[in-house]
């Protein structure tokens, strides 16, 4: 057995950058709605209709790189370089040939897709959406191929790289937007355009660093490198689960939009208000599980599950902190940050009781139901937490939102109930049962 050691030093170096990564992109999607919103009011819906498209391959795409990144972390661990090396090379093969398919088919169906997603918008929409689909798609190998370098650097401990390297793709983007939106005056394509070249700069920059023989994990031999069905089964047991587990959740929340929309003008709005306040809810532990997939990985492959129990409690009080500080900021500052949007009352009251349902939650136990999950994951459990992730999340988030929302008579705020919650309560209880029955430490890789 390996010992695993990071210092105090070691895990601020790697999780600020990680921190400073997910503000700057939550930032620069609120810079980006708002330039796009000059545009007008088709191409701001086409740019949300097409992007609850695309966001759900980033939230895929993410997951798998983040789980074959941890197959490399547990060959770190086992101080089995060459495989590292190795599996950092498959999961960018792998990333490139499954988001490069995925692409295709989204243009191969695009009519179809179109009109099954969005066949009753207007038809100024329709027309702008298909203009924005048609560049924006393009972008997917993008997305997976910078998500699975990113992982591999955070792997390293090199968390600084995927931070400045997105400081690059999201100043681009915003430079370029505001360029071609104030600049030239271009309609939805002036949004379109940006989005997919800084995509692909950030791509082609992380792999540019990443080919550095130096690097452990380096890709500077993937053109001679041989498959190996080993090591593919390894990335597969344990990315495959995690990409159809936020495949899944990310459909969730779009059917339970389906359902908010039917709830009538006030409760959109507010449901919209209460999105873009739950992403600042939820950053700051986002991050450390993050960071932890790096720590856990490293210590499931050497075998240290002494040290994996240490830094997860270390973690797990991290987040718990970071939670409570940025959510009690936010609900100390809500009143003010509400006036800013000039809803109507109704929408008002329904904003603010979402949020400080959702911000409460966050505080109380985001933690257990997500970084524990993050933690089994990283230790090759990746399996159960999708099966689990996926039943909580029909019966405790959707089924109990038709039920809080249509039977008893809560609405919008039932949604959020069931969502912050329940769902959240039921997945705490079963990850910290499966954390405290040890299964995990059996888990790892072969």
């Amino acid at each position: 057995m390996n010992k695993i050691t990071y210092s105090d030093r070691d895990l601020v170096r790697l999780l600020v950058p990680i921190l400073a990564d997910q503000f700057l992109a939550i930032l620069v999607g609120l810079a980006d709605s708002l330039m796009s919103a000059a545009v007008g009011s088709a191409a701001i819906s086409a740019v949300s209709l097409v992007d609850s498209v695309s966001n759900l391959m980033i939230y895929i795409f993410s997951a798998m790189a983040a789980g074959g990144a941890a197959v490399a972390g547990q060959y770190l661990g086992r101080k089995e370089e060459q495989n590292a090396r190795a599996a950092g090379q498959h999961l960018v093969l792998l990333l490139g040939a499954v988001s490069f398919a995925v692409m295709l088919l989204l243009y191969i169906f695009k009519t179809d897709i179109l009109r099954l997603l969005f066949g009753s918008i207007a038809p100024d929409v329709m027309a702008a959406t298909n203009r924005y689909y048609t560049i924006v798609m393009a972008s997917i190998p993008a997305i997976a191929l910078y998500n699975g370098g990113a992982a591999l650097f955070r792997v390293m401990s090199r968390s600084d790289i995927p931070f400045r390297t997105s400081v690059l793709m999201n100043g681009m983007n915003v430079a370029g937007n505001a360029l071609l939106i104030f600049g030239f005056h271009m309609d939805v394509t002036g949004v379109a355009i940006p989005t997919l070249l800084s995509r692909w700069t950030a791509a082609v920059v992380i792999f540019i660093l990443l080919a550095n023989p130096n690097l452990t994990l380096s890709v500077s031999g993937i053109r001679s490198m041989k498959p190996d069905g080993k090591l593919l089964h390894n990335i597969l047991y344990i990315s495959l689960p995690s990409g159809a587990e936020n495949g899944m959740f990310y459909l969730g929340r779009l059917i339970l939009f389906s359902f908010i929309s039917t709830f009538g003008t006030a409760s959109i709005v507010a449901n919209a208000i209460g999105n873009t306040l739950g992403v600042f809810h939820c950053f700051a532990g986002n991050a450390v599980a993050m960071g932890l997939v790096t720590v856990i990985s490293q210590c499931a492959g050497a075998g240290d599950h002494e040290g994996a129990r240490y830094y997860m409690k270390r973690l797990t009080l991290t987040s718990y902190a970071l939670m409570a500080a940025v959510n009690l900021t936010l609900m100390v500052l809500l009143v003010p940050i509400l006036n800013l949007y000039g809803v109507s009352g109704e929408a008002r009251h329904l904003a603010m009781v979402v949020s400080l349902i959702h911000g409460s939650a966050a505080i109380l136990i985001w933690t257990p139901s997500f970084l524990i999950a993050h933690f089994l994951r990283a230790c090759g459990d990746a399996s159960f937490t999708m099966v689990i992730s996926m039943i909580s999340m029909w019966i405790f988030r959707v089924l109990f939102a038709w039920i809080f929302a249509r039977i008893f008579g809560l609405g919008l705020i039932g949604v959020w109930l069931a969502h912050s919650y329940f769902d959240w309560t039921v997945r705490s209880i079963i990850f910290i049962l499966r954390y405290r029955s040890g299964i995990w430490r059996k888990k790892a890789i072969a």
